[in-house]
């Protein structure tokens, strides 16, 4: 009996884990009806969100999110001893470099994020050793993963293997990473979640697609006053093929004989439409992960001054989101209580918010303390932002008093000799 319970429960995980994760009530919802006749949801966007990274937008934006978090520095820091790395910490090296045999922390990071962008959750293993020690995080695909809530609250994680085989792990054994959520539990598919505005932004791509396998894309058309003899006729052709086809022939004037009139054909209504169809799309995508659409390369007005302030504009909503989620799952499910009063997981954004070598030195100056300001920054802090090696010089951590240049200078001027 607890057999067929057991295999009844291995396929109905199969069933959760094969249609990327979505949840039928029974057999008569429509949606399990859809999924086996199509493999895909009704907006034709394919539940697991693979497809959908074929829309190069969206493929733009989970990449630029991902990569971004993916090369942020991730530190492992001192809490409680001025901010200062916990290089000995196992942790750190972990997380720094290298969290499996077969990932680089870039590499690790890039996929979790891509997935949770995808999806709405990410999940990790946590491989531990004697006495709790966190010895690896291997990266498990959303889709083979079903998240449940225990009656005591706590969470746990059911692992469909590639070979059906099922595997539980309870909520200390795994690294969550959930987007937006509604139940506390697993976060919501923006993929999902968009799935009509994907669903018309693929019909776009596929007219597209259409139109230049079958449809007619002449530029223009040559009149006459009368039929053509086979001979004139093929005499034009040959001509419009030698003469005029190809961008290194662009520009040249075209003979015309017998009365024959160019006509140029403008792009009609429709063509604007479907342009402007295309674009709207692409702001949906881009407002769906709080992307400025000058990062999707999309105009070419927005480059120049106020590049800067999108940057800033994605760094604080588009990222710093993202940032808070990572370092706080982190401190959760890898630090133990003990720990979380010592450390704490900490991305340097810096390193992206960085601008040129001109804003970079008038930052600076003004961290150390000159213009009448108050530094707040020490010299070290500033080397290390920079990627420079600290100093051993004491007075390279401490911080310096206000530089009043403009007073310096006239009290040089006024020691001076007559």
């Amino acid at each position: 009996m607890a057999k067929d319970k057991d295999k009844k429960s291995k396929k109905s995980a199969r069933v959760r884990a094969e249609s990327g994760g979505q949840s039928f009530d029974s057999l008569n919802d429509p949606a399990v009806l859809e999924f086996i006749r199509t493999g895909q949801t009704q907006s034709g966007v394919n539940s697991n969100g693979r497809k959908a990274l074929a829309n190069m937008a969206l493929y733009r934006c989970v990449t630029l999110i991902a990569q971004s978090v993916a090369m942020l520095p991730l530190n492992l820091i001192h809490d409680d001893e001025g901010k200062q790395a916990a290089t000995d910490n196992p942790l750190y090296r972990l997380l720094k470099k290298q969290p499996n045999a077969y990932q680089t922390a870039y590499e690790f990071r890039l996929l979790m994020q891509g997935w949770v962008l995808q999806y709405g959750n990410a999940y990790a293993r946590i491989v531990r050793g004697v006495g709790g020690k966190v010895l690896a995080l291997h990266p498990i695909h959303p889709m083979q993963v079903q998240a449940e809530q225990n009656p005591d609250f706590s969470l746990r994680y059911r692992i469909t293997r590639k070979d059906g085989a099922l595997l539980d792990l309870d909520g200390s054994q795994m690294l969550h990473i959930r987007d937006f959520s509604d139940d506390g539990i697993v976060g919501i598919s923006r993929v999902k979640l968009a799935k009509k505005a994907l669903g018309i932004a693929f019909d776009a791509e596929t007219a597209a697609e259409s139109l230049f396998q079958n449809g007619v894309l002449a530029g223009g058309a040559l009149s006459a006053p009368s039929a053509l003899s086979d001979k004139a006729y093929e005499r034009l052709k040959h001509s419009l093929h030698e003469r005029h086809k190809g961008a290194d022939k662009a520009g040249d004037f075209m003979i015309l004989e017998e009365g024959l009139k160019a006509e140029k054909w403008a792009n009609t209504a429709s063509d604007a439409q479907h342009i402007e169809q295309r674009n709207h799309q692409i702001e949906e995508i881009a407002r769906l992960f709080a992307v400025p659409r000058p990062l999707l390369m999309m105009d070419d007005t927005s480059w120049g001054s106020g590049i800067s302030e999108l940057g800033l504009f994605f760094h604080k909503y588009g990222l710093l989101p993202w940032l808070t989620a990572w370092e706080q799952a982190l401190n959760r499910s890898l630090l133990n209580a003990k720990e979380q009063d010592r450390y704490v997981f900490k991305f340097n954004a810096g390193a992206l918010l960085r601008g040129s070598l001109k804003e970079q030195a008038e930052f600076f100056a003004k961290a150390l303390g000159s213009g009448g300001h108050g530094g707040w920054l020490t010299q070290n802090e500033v080397r290390e932002i920079s990627d420079s090696p600290r100093i051993a010089d004491p007075e390279a951590d401490k911080l310096r008093p206000p530089q009043q240049g403009k007073d310096r200078t006239n009290k040089e001027k006024d020691d001076e000799p007559d």
